[in-house]
């Protein structure tokens, strides 16, 4: 009874999330993880109001403070009167397929706030840093009147760039004493970071840590009206330096409209997202169509009567056949 009820109502959880209503926003981004059979008509009558929002991740390795950072962030947000949308990424339980982490654990400060939404959702094994369903959970933050969304990752380190091609700002997070430098370095994070955020930069090594960033982002080429990613320290448990971080994200977003690389931005955001999509309607129908086709053509490979690249186009053909009979065109 209470399933039905939820799928037939997507125009009122859509009108409930544009007015500010929490219960709503909770129900469309359950429908989202939940990957609901509505899910096509809610993504439809939210299209209309999306663009707007600010989204910026926050990534970075375990014990950095993102949580904290993030917390300190809602606050600057808040004193400007601006309403603020967190997504917090978790690991997922093994036991459950959930976050481990609960949605008020780690921002309680913020958690009564009626223009403040925190979200925890869980990664359920995706490696790159994000779940798979988050695209499309930031769409409902922006057209239910987030001005910014934060959006928080695991932690997970070399798979952490899937952030760039989310964020229209990336921080990455790093902290004296951990070996971030390196990190940095080696797993390719360098080329993604808007930002550079020296967190707990009251303990020692932190002039060290800044001049090796420094320098690594003096390697890097970059063509001319490029933003050159900038390096603030905070201490964010005491919100200290989070007033500079603010001004470097406002300066970052300006540079990025003036030079129009902020449109781009969202293009390729934009084809990756339908990319995602359309490679997971084909895996769908490959995993739930008609067998027969694929065993018939594999044993033509074995045998040698036909190519393996011929063979997969015999198949996704087949594929394209089934659904048009069946289901009609479009991405589920």
């Amino acid at each position: 009874m209470g399933v039905a009820r939820t799928e037939a109502e997507p125009a009122d959880l859509v009108a409930g999330a544009r007015a500010g209503k929490v219960r709503a926003i909770a129900r469309l981004i359950s429908m989202v993880e939940n990957n609901s059979p509505r899910l096509r008509e809610v993504m439809r009558l939210l299209a209309p109001y999306t663009g707007h929002a600010h989204v910026i991740g926050l990534t970075g390795s375990p014990g950095v403070g993102k949580s904290t950072t993030a917390t300190a962030l809602i606050a600057a947000y808040r004193a400007r009167g601006v309403r603020v949308g967190v997504l917090a990424v978790d690991p997922s339980s093994p036991f459950t397929g959930g976050a481990v982490l609960g949605d008020r654990v780690r921002m309680q400060h913020h958690a009564l706030d009626e223009h403040v939404y925190i979200r925890s959702m869980a990664s359920r094994g995706h490696l790159g840093g994000l779940s798979t369903a988050a695209p499309q959970a930031l769409r409902v933050f922006d057209a239910a009147g987030f001005d910014v969304v934060l959006v928080e990752t695991v932690g997970v380190g070399q798979s952490e760039v899937e952030i760039a091609s989310t964020a229209d700002t990336t921080l990455v997070l790093l902290a004296p004493g951990m070996g971030d430098g390196i990190q940095v370095a080696k797993a390719g994070i360098l080329e993604i970071a808007d930002v550079f955020v020296v967190n707990k930069a009251d303990r020692d090594g932190v002039q060290n840590l800044v001049r090796e960033i420094r320098g690594m982002i003096g390697l890097v080429r970059r063509v001319e009206g490029d933003w050159t990613p900038s390096v603030v320290r905070t201490v964010a448990s005491a919100e200290s330096g989070i007033g500079d971080l603010v001004e470097q994200i406002d300066a970052h977003r300006d540079a990025q409209c003036l030079s129009g690389r902020w449109e781009q931005r969202r293009l390729v955001r934009s084809r990756a997202e339908l990319e995602a999509l359309a490679l997971a309607e084909v895996r769908r129908r490959f995993l739930t169509g008609d067998r027969r086709a694929m065993v018939d053509l594999a044993a033509g490979m074995r045998d040698g009567e036909i190519d393996p690249y011929s063979a997969a186009d015999q198949l996704l053909a087949t594929l394209s056949a089934a659904s048009l009979r069946h289901e009609g065109p479009g991405v589920r």
